[in-house]
Parts: structure tokens; C-alpha cells; sequence
């Protein structure tokens, strides 16, 4: 039997190695040999076996745009988040890469930057390259070219945490608002009624279910809504003016609840300010979950959506369209959970 380096040369001696060789070297079809590139189930062991160690000696590399071109899949994902430098959505994208890198798919990001012709022309682009599915949480849910965009992609679309206009796509929804509830109910339990809640000026369905969920609390608590909502002008603005104004205030609120990253840094930056401690003086809750809540002192209790459970769920709702594109939309929704890390305390005595 001719060792393995052997059989390279006498193959490459005939030009570039393609599937054939493959298939001769194993002693199998070239029909068997092409299951098992494209990882099809009905291959026995020892016939993939036999095209996997074909492969490895003559190292056989795939034309996967060949093989995309004759099976119309790109074995590409399309996702437009609105910035991935925000760590809450860049640590969903990495859950979303490795969850179907499992079954065999790329993740091709785009950011859209809130602005609705650059996601417009990113949903565009994903259409002529061809992509096999698409991931959306544009930052524009009710401008009507990307609604337009979305509603025009011929491949399967998941819309992630949007209240679009789009009856054709499945959709992923997080429970802001009764995960706001549950943090307000811890507070309100430590014996708090001034909470303020600290987010970004956006019309985007995460911004408005959790002030829906924040006022909805106060309600089922039979408390008046104190006047403490701070809204940045963008996420990566500072609220560091407004929350040092709310502190200043003699009826100062005792607990603050505000969105991750640069919100949550300017507060904690305004609280220190004023020479408060977390959670002797005031108590914090974040929403998400970023390495710098975890390693503040003390690290922050926070509302959080576990990120593979919604690749999970995102992987499912793609391959179900894709196996019936006929069959009615989809919305699943995913909860928020509530962890409490040591930020939270009692309310001061007047």
C-alpha cells in the first residue's frame, strides 16, 4: 500500500486535487464522497471515515463557492446589529458565531449605526450576495425603506427584539418590561420608592418596554412615578450632568436602574461624585451583563437575557424557515433574568 505522501504526489501529479481524487483514494462514489463534504446525514461511518482520511492526505480543499453556486447556499448568515462596539451586543453576536458555526454557517456583521440608509443598504447587500438567513436589530423600527428592505429579503429573517411592521419574518422578543418589574420589586422589597432609571433617548423597543415596565411597577406598587427618568442623547453618551442633578436633589433617589456600558459608567462615575457608596447610600441595578458591572466593587446586580438561549432559539426559528418557508411567522419571546450581585441594599433612613 502506497504511504500517504506517496499517493499526494502521484495525484498532484495530474493538476489540483478535486473530488474525484477524493473519491478514487477513499474507493467510494463520487456521489458518497460529495455527502460527506457537505456533511449530509446519510453516510455511514465507515464510508466517512474513509472520505475523511482521502481528504486529509491529499489535503482537499472544497470550492465552497462552487458548491454554493449548485446548492444555492451560502452557508452565510447575515446580522445587522446597530453597533457591535456596545459589549451587550457583541458578546450576543459571539453566542450567535458559535451556535451555528455548529451547523455549519458564517456570521457576516454589519452595523447600521442608527441610520436607516446605511441599513437599508446593508439589508440590500445581504439580498445580492446571496446569504442563506438574516439576523436584524436595526435601530430604525419604523422607517419605511428599511421596513421596506426587510420585507423584500427573499431568505429567511429573524427580527431580534423589534416591534417591526414585517408580518413575513419570525421574530425573538426579550421581556424588558416584566424583567424590569422583577428588579423593581427587589428595590421596592429593600424598602426603596425614589428610583430612578437611567437610559438612552431612543424610540427603540428595548427603551420603551422597560419604561413601560418601570412605571408599570411603580403602578402595581400604589406609588406616584417620581420624576428620575434620565435619558442620554445616544448609547454611548454620558449621564453623568443629569444623575449628578437627581443627586443633588433633597429627595434624591436612594436606588438608580441604568442601562449597561456607558450609561451605567457615568453613573456610578456621578455617584462617586457625590460621595455616596454602592450599596450603603444607594443601590444600582444594570440592565446586561458587561466585564466592567463584574468587576466593580461590589459588582452590580443586574437584569440580564442569557445570550445562548437566544441562539438557541435564533438557530431554531432560521432552520424552521428554512425547511418550510410557507408555514405562518413566528415571535418567541425570552425572559430577563434577575441576579442580585451585592449592589443592592436597604433604603437609607430619612
Amino acid at each position: 500500500m502506497l504511504a500517504g505522501r506517496s499517493k499526494k504526489v502521484i495525484f498532484m501529479a495530474k493538476g489540483k486535487v478535486d473530488i474525484r481524487d477524493v473519491a478514487a483514494l477513499a474507493g467510494v462514489s463520487v456521489g458518497s464522497a460529495s455527502r460527506v463534504i457537505n456533511d449530509a446525514e446519510n453516510v455511514s461511518p465507515e464510508t466517512r471515515g474513509k472520505v475523511e482520511r482521502a481528504i486529509a492526505i491529499l489535503d482537499y480543499r472544497p470550492n465552497h463557492t462552487a458548491q454554493a453556486l449548485r446548492s444555492r447556499s451560502s452557508k452565510t448568515i447575515g446580522c445587522l446589529f446597530t453597533d457591535v462596539t456596545n459589549p451587550l451586543y457583541a458578546r450576543l453576536f459571539r453566542s450567535l458565531e458559535e451556535r451555528l458555526r455548529k451547523d455549519g454557517y458564517m456570521l457576516l456583521l454589519a452595523n447600521g449605526l442608527n441610520d436607516a440608509q446605511r441599513e437599508t443598504e446593508t439589508l440590500s447587500m445581504f439580498s445580492r450576495r446571496g446569504m442563506d438567513g438574516v439576523i436584524a436589530a436595526p435601530g430604525n423600527e419604523t422607517d419605511a425603506q428599511v421596513l421596506a428592505a426587510l420585507n423584500g429579503l427573499p431568505m429567511p429573517v429573524v427580527v431580534l427584539d423589534r416591534d417591526m411592521a414585517t408580518p413575513g419574518c419570525d421574530a425573538l422578543l426579550f421581556d424588558h418590561a416584566a424583567g424590569m418589574k422583577a428588579a423593581m420589586a427587589e428595590l421596592f422589597a429593600q424598602g426603596h420608592t425614589r428610583i430612578a432609571l437611567a437610559l438612552w433617548r431612543a424610540s427603540s423597543r428595548p427603551v420603551r418596554r422597560r419604561i413601560e415596565g418601570y412605571r408599570a411597577a411603580y403602578k402595581a406598587a400604589g406609588l406616584r412615578v417620581p420624576d428620575m427618568l434620565v435619558q442620554a442623547a445616544s448609547a454611548t453618551s454620558s449621564v453623568f450632568a443629569d444623575v449628578d442633578a437627581l443627586l443633588k436633589r433633597a429627595d434624591r433617589p436612594t436606588a438608580i436602574v441604568a442601562q449597561g456600558t456607558y450609561t451605567l459608567g457615568s453613573t456610578l462615575r456621578a455617584i462617586e461624585a457625590n460621595g455616596l457608596r454602592v450599596p450603603q447610600d444607594i443601590s444600582v441595578v444594570t440592565i446586561g451583563d458587561t466585564d466592567f458591572a463584574r468587576d466593580h466593587s461590589p459588582s452590580i446586580s443586574l437584569l440580564n437575557v442569557d445570550a445562548q438561549r437566544v441562539a438557541e432559539l435564533t438557530a431554531t426559528l432560521l432552520h424552521s424557515r428554512m425547511t418550510d418557508a410557507a408555514q405562518p411567522a413566528r415571535s418567541e419571546r425570552v425572559p430577563l433574568q434577575f441576579t442580585d450581585r451585592g449592589s443592592i441594599g436597604p433604603a437609607p433612613r430619612p
